[in-house]
């Protein structure tokens, strides 16, 4: 079946974060194409859509209880995908990442901790631990060139150095918001056992893992061996990959038994996953490869057009090549810009972009852009931003 990724959808005036509010929270000028929040301008699969609409056409939308289908499709996609078998009461329904990401910090150590990190990274991340009175420890991503592309590495030494005695846990970004990268087996291996040496809890945010491109493969942290398991608490969602975030509904994977005691007593805390975001989750899970398969061509395609686009006309943009998720980050540096960079593209080209700094320490003179959208608006607001350049 072909799915027409083409379509351009219109979004606006909708409640949509992404078309009606801009990077500062105001409302998001009419002229204004937002390539910033982390949601694609795709339809979600017909079969979700399906699923939703026989859902509210029962008619009653009470509290709900656990979902063993849908409890069931997952350790069923966790072993067909990476040979990892967890047992259905390892699973833990929680609305989001982020909440995720609050619990799992609440749970690390006590008042005053610190949780490390690979920066730049995913805001949330930064954030979550000072919230939950810990603090947000910062282990920069060693910056470098691969192919002509920037490309990330860990530094190992520097990241053990890090860990101090008040170092609890390790929030990990698996594939990398916003870098791209998706970790090997060996960089992994290597980071989980600096924190099984340093007795520290490994989170491990995976949301990005369908997401993949040119033969990369997703391993996830806590299926390396059973020892990094029990240490490990993995935040996984059809979220991003089937393009129903506003559906609010996650899950951590944590097998150790007394780890996820504690994780589940602190949900109570964050409120539920979502009544329809289960059933949403679940027809994905159950019927929605085909759509998934179709979607990585479609974004592969999208990405190199991008990165074509942006070598031959802003070449002093320096430019990744994700190997996973549909964020570019964009180094403009070289640029000359004075000031923010987002408020740059917003007045000059008409792009809402992601400013880099709020990414943490290597995010400063950076921008995120997200391709997940039709081909001919990527195209758009691209042509807009080099005519700004230009005009610069």
């Amino acid at each position: 079946m072909e799915y027409n990724f083409d379509e351009l959808l219109n979004r606006r005036g909708t409640g949509s974060v992404k078309w009606d509010q801009n990077p500062k929270r105001a409302a998001l000028d009419p002229d204004v194409i937002p390539m910033w929040v982390a949601d694609m301008d795709f339809q979600s699969p017909p079969q979700v859509i399906e699923a939703l609409q026989q859902r509210v056409a029962q008619g009653h939308f009470g509290y709900t209880v656990d979902h063993p289908g849908l409890r069931e499709v997952i350790v069923e996609r966790l072993q067909q995908l990476y040979h990892w078998e967890v047992e259905p009461e390892a699973i833990v329904y929680v609305p989001g990442i982020v909440s995720g990401l609050h619990i799992a910090a609440r749970i690390a150590g006590a008042d005053g901790d610190g949780v490390l990190m690979n920066t730049p990274v995913y805001f949330p991340f930064l954030s979550a631990p000072g919230a939950e009175q810990r603090f947000a420890q910062f282990n920069p991503l060693v910056y470098g060139q691969k192919d002509g592309f920037i490309h990330y590495e860990i530094d190992f030494e520097s990241f053990a150095a890090s860990i101090t005695r008040q170092t609890k846990a390790f929030f990990l970004c698996n594939p990398h918001n916003p870098v791209g990268r998706v970790w090997t087996r060996e960089e992994l291996t290597h980071l989980a056992e600096i924190c099984e040496r340093h007795d520290v809890l490994i989170v491990s945010d995976e949301v990005h893992c369908d997401l993949l491109y040119d033969g990369h493969r997703h391993i996830p942290t806590a299926s390396l061996t059973p020892e990094i398991e029990q240490r490990t608490i993995t935040l996984m969602a059809a979220s991003k990959t089937f393009n129903i975030p506003g559906l609010v509904c996650g899950y951590a994977v944590i097998p150790n038994p007394e780890l996820r005691e504690a994780f589940e007593k602190r949900t109570w805390g964050v409120g539920h996953a979502n009544i329809l975001g289960f059933a949403a989750t679940e027809a994905a899970y159950r019927h929605g490869q085909e759509w998934l398969d179709e979607l990585l061509i479609y974004l592969k395609n999208n990405r190199d057009f991008a990165i074509e686009y942006i070598k031959e006309h802003m070449p002093e943009i320096g430019i990744t090549q994700p190997e996973g998720t549909y964020l570019l980050w964009l180094d403009c540096r070289q640029l000359g810009i004075e000031g923010s960079l987002s408020d740059f593209f917003y007045e000059k080209a008409r792009v809402a972009l992601s400013e880099g700094a709020p990414f943490g320490p290597g995010g400063e003179g950076f921008v995120r852009l997200n391709f997940g959208c039709p081909r001919v608006q990527l195209a758009e607001a691209l042509g807009r931003m080099k005519e700004a350049l230009r005009k610069n």
